[in-house]
């Protein structure tokens, strides 16, 4: 059944049949009324085991709906211009099971985007996006089969960490390549077969922060050894200069003579 603002609704709703016959009308009318307005606008809403599947797929939505049924166990979102999952995006939906944010735009992953679904959630797809790094906390105590794949990635320590954590796809885990890398050469292969390898991309960032820091110190060491050549070379230069203004003074000898010479004319 269809409702104004494009919301569509299966449940069924139970009404005592010892009201009259028009008060049950009326009760039906409120009840399928309440049910529609809790599914967001632009997207259909059907039962499942008592339980709410909610369908937003391909309706141009450009943020995650705010007004979910508080009993959604499966949210369809794929193929959507999001850009972002903020924090506690999905905090009032304690069933929610099945998440499908694949084929949209998203960039950014907030550290606290999963809280309150972490223990409910059993399948998780942001593939297909713009994700070229995600915080370690964003999948904290996250249990959910994920697939991450076909993402311009990142590789470096922190997407190593996170992918070490997860429960990835087997399905689509060799389709997560690094886009880029701190490393030029793993650019292009699968991020788990590059670790498989051996490869540690957090040493990488390590011996990166370690030519840094001496970098750093030559160019303070350098700084100061120039300040002491200069500070020396100027100080000679006035000692010498210092030194030609003495050597211009006459001698005390010859003012003596200068005297005695006055003292006769006189």
């Amino acid at each position: 059944m269809t409702y104004p603002g494009g919301a569509h609704v299966s449940k069924k709703v139970f009404i005592p049949h010892g009201y009259p016959l028009i008060l049950r009308l009326l009760l039906a009318v409120i009840c399928l009324s309440v049910m529609g307005f809790a599914c967001p606008k632009s997207c259909h809403c059907s039962e499942r085991n008592g339980l709410t599947v909610v369908q937003c797929s391909s309706r141009k939505l450009e943020e995650i709906p705010p007004d979910l049924p508080h009993d959604t166990v499966s949210l369809q979102l794929s193929s959507n211009h999001i850009t972002k999952i903020p924090n506690q995006a999905f905090k009032n939906l304690p069933w929610l099971q099945e998440l499908d944010l694949s084929r949209n735009a998203i960039e950014t992953v907030d550290a606290g985007a999963f809280q309150g679904v972490a223990e409910s959630l059993r399948t998780l797809d942001l593939s297909h996006n713009h994700m070229q790094s995600v915080p370690k906390e964003a999948f904290a105590r996250l249990h959910a089969k994920i697939s991450l794949s076909n993402n311009p990635w990142h590789c470096e320590c922190t997407l190593q960490e996170v992918l070490r954590e997860l429960r990835l796809d087997p399905e689509t885990v060799n389709e997560v390549s690094c886009h880029t890398s701190v490393q030029e050469e793993y650019a292009g292969k699968p991020v788990i077969q590059v670790l498989d390898s051996g490869i540690n991309f957090c040493n990488f960032h390590h011996k990166t922060t370690d030519v840094a820091m001496f970098v750093t110190m030559f160019g303070w060491f350098t700084m100061v050894i120039a300040y002491v050549i200069y500070y020396v070379r100027h100080n000679q230069e006035d000692a010498r200069r210092h030194l030609e203004y003495l050597k211009s003074l006459p001698s005390s000898s010859q003012i003596s003579k200068d005297f005695d010479t006055i003292s006769t004319v006189l």
